[in-house]
């Protein structure tokens, strides 16, 4: 049975303008500049450089005229998300403060060359194949991923020959190709494991004592060297630990990784833009927002030149108000724009202060044993702004201090209480953690039991299990992988 009743509730919707504040709020500066650069190209009522000064008070004239005048069209219906879309980024260079008219270009020039995969097939050249070989080969070459190893098995490969190439061969006759393959540069490179691709550098080295003991235990112990059972390795192959160091020196100095060096020169190198800037001046910290996060907007001229032609003119014609309600969309959307980069400013601006201040004991020294627990809530509270506001700023922006570039979220850590009852970073506990691991006996790495024994007597009783979250978090390996002979 259907029923119709009425009800009362309150709810909250964010304006476009909220919306559209957020949104750039979240923006690092290379993503607010392309943003600009699509705002300015799709309305023509936004404009960069210095504004002449009566500009915007002739808009807001015109526009009151307007808005008193019985034969204007009303505006209320205006929908603004249309000018706020994401569709097209405009070929649009704007200018930023820290930039002068006169600079060259800075685009920077990346040097052309030829892929991992073609610099491989031009070795091949210079290889004995027939055809089916070559077909064999080129294809086995295609399979080579950007470390340089082969990761399928040649089943596979035989499969997809025969389905993708037409070629109808043996697994016998596509070992022997690859074979061919594996002696190409960089060494190692088409191995289909690690062991394999160790033991064909070492193949193609200078045969020695060494040499050969190294090549014996990949061979035949592999799992035991990689699990650092030294004492196994000792007693199976009879050799002194003089001997296993000089092996496992030679292997060491091998590449697990033989496509990473070439392939990497041709990746685009990404750059980061800080969005603040922190120096120490006369032992004072001193803030500054990237100029390129500051651009110069106003209004156009040209389009309130329009609107006080319209005023003025005595007989408006359907077409004229048309034209004017157009006008009266772009600068409604020009002026929202600018008033979200000023707030975008002001935020960022204010956030970032507050970080720098909670953190003023560190930014000084750059010991990251000086810096404080904060939270995001922290800095919300202080400034009187939502945590998720701080979020934006903090998980998007990068602030450039003496100590390096960082990521502002990095500066925020949770707290632990040490053996006196005050609150400390993890950050200075993982850092201490650390130092201590660095500074340990080689041949007889700490254990996390022995390391929480350790960091409790420096006065941070933590549990074991902590330790092990900590040492894992700094990518730090267990006791057993940490030892040397």
């Amino acid at each position: 049975m259907l029923k119709q009743h009425l009800s009362f509730k309150l709810s909250q919707k964010l304006s476009p303008q909220q919306i559209q504040l957020m949104k750039l709020i979240q923006l690092p500066t290379q993503a607010f500049e392309q943003r600009l650069k699509q705002e300015l190209g799709e309305n023509p009522a936004l404009e960069t450089g210095k504004e002449e000064s009566d500009s915007e008070d002739d808009y807001d004239d015109v526009y009151d005229n307007e808005a008193s005048d019985s034969e204007t069209i009303d505006t209320e219906d205006i929908n603004i998300d249309e000018y706020l879309s994401d569709d097209e980024i405009p070929e649009y260079r704007t200018k930023a403060n820290n930039y002068s008219a006169d600079d060259e270009e800075r685009n920077i020039p990346y040097a052309a060359g030829i892929s991992f995969n073609q610099f491989l097939l031009n070795q091949l050249n210079t290889a004995y194949l027939n055809d089916e070989e070559w077909n064999i080969a080129e294809f086995l070459v295609g399979s080579v991923d950007e470390s340089g190893y082969i990761r399928r098995p040649l089943s596979d490969i035989l499969d997809d020959l025969a389905f993708t190439q037409n070629i109808y061969t043996e697994e016998a006759t596509i070992e022997k190709v690859l074979k061919i393959v594996q002696k190409l540069d960089p060494p190692g490179v088409a191995a289909r494991s690690l062991k394999e691709c160790l033991v064909i550098q070492l193949n193609r080295k200078e045969s020695t004592q060494s040499v050969e003991l190294a090549t014996a235990i990949l061979e035949k112990s592999f799992d035991q060297f990689t699990k650092k059972h030294y004492k196994k390795l000792l007693q199976k192959h009879n050799i002194t630990e003089d001997q296993l160091k000089a092996a496992i020196s030679e292997i060491e100095r091998l590449n697990p990784k033989p496509g990473g060096s070439y392939a990497g020169n041709n990746r685009m190198v990404e750059h980061v833009v800080p969005d603040f800037s922190i120096r120490i001046v006369e032992g004072e910290l001193e803030l500054t927002l990237n100029g390129r996060n500051a651009p110069e907007l106003h209004v156009s001229s040209e389009y309130n030149n329009m609107l006080k032609g319209y005023k003025d003119a005595k007989n408006k014609t359907k077409s004229q108000k048309d034209t004017v309600q157009f006008i009266k969309q772009k600068l409604d959307a020009a002026k929202w724009f600018i008033d979200a980069i000023r707030q975008r400013q002001q935020t960022l601006f204010v956030t970032m202060s507050s970080i720098m201040n909670y953190q003023q004991e560190y930014f000084l020294t750059g010991d990251e044993r000086n810096l404080r627990p904060m939270i995001l809530k922290d800095i919300a509270d202080e400034i009187d702004m939502d945590v998720s506001t701080i979020s934006r700023v903090a998980n998007s922006k990068y602030v450039d201090t003496p100590y390096g570039t960082k990521l502002i979220k990095e500066y925020f850590s949770e707290s632990m209480k040490n053996d006196q009852g005050e609150d400390v970073s993890t950050k200075e506990i993982k850092k201490i953690l650390e130092t201590v691991i660095k500074e340990e006996a080689k041949k007889k790495p700490l254990t996390d039991d022995k390391l929480a024994a350790i960091l409790k007597e420096k006065g941070y009783p933590i549990a074991r299990r902590t330790v092990a979250k900590y040492r894992e978090q700094l990518d730090i390996p267990v006791a057993r992988l940490r030892k040397r002979i």
